[in-house]
C-alpha cells in the first residue's frame, strides 16, 4: 500500500504541525520544554520558542519526505489512487504522532504537558494519548476496509 505509506509520513508531519500551531502557538498551553523551563518569563519563552522551531522544522521534514514519496508514486501504474487510502494513512500518521509524542514527551521525558496551566495535567496528557489511539483506530479502519476498494487494479 504505497499510497497509504506516503500518507502516513505526511500524517506524522501534519499531526506535529497541528500540535505545534494549536497548542504551542495559538493557545500557548505549552512549549517544547515548558515543564523543564516554564514559559513565564522572556528567557523561558525564548528557549521554548527555539525548541518549538526545531520541532516545526522536523515536522516540515516529515511532510516533505511524505510529499517526495507521493510524487514518486506518480511514476507507477499499479497504484490504487483511492482517497480513502490517502486519508486513512494520514489519520494513522497523525495517530502515531500523538501516541509516540505523548508517551515520550509527556510521560517518559516529561518535557512538557499538553496544558501546563491545568489543575490536572495528567487528564490532558492522557486525553492526548487517547486522541492518538482513536486516530490510529479510525485510520486503520479506513485503510483496511476492503469494501471501498476494487479487488483488482487494471
Amino acid at each position: 500500500m504505497p499510497l497509504s505509506t506516503a500518507s502516513v509520513v505526511i500524517g506524522l508531519g501534519l499531526g506535529g504541525f497541528i500540535d505545534g500551531i494549536l497548542f504551542h502557538q495559538i493557545l500557548q498551553l505549552h512549549g517544547m520544554v515548558s515543564n523543564k523551563l516554564p514559559i513565564t518569563d522572556l528567557v523561558g519563552k525564548a528557549v521554548n520558542m527555539f525548541w518549538d522551531g526545531i520541532f516545526h522544522a522536523t515536522t516540515f521534514m516529515a511532510v516533505l519526505i511524505g510529499f517526495v514519496l507521493l510524487v514518486r508514486l506518480l511514476k507507477r501504474k499499479n497504484i490504487n489512487p483511492s482517497p480513502k487510502l490517502a486519508t486513512g494513512g494520514a489519520l494513522i500518521g497523525w495517530g502515531i504522532f500523538n501516541t509516540v509524542e505523548g508517551i515520550i514527551h509527556h510521560h517518559i521525558l516529561k518535557f512538557h504537558n499538553v496544558n501546563e496551566f491545568a489543575m490536572n495535567t495528567d487528564l490532558w496528557n492522557y486525553g492526548f494519548l487517547l486522541s492518538g489511539v482513536l486516530l490510529l483506530v479510525i485510520g486503520y479502519r479506513v485503510v483496511y476496509n476492503r469494501d471501498h476498494y476494487p479487488s483488482r487494479l487494471e
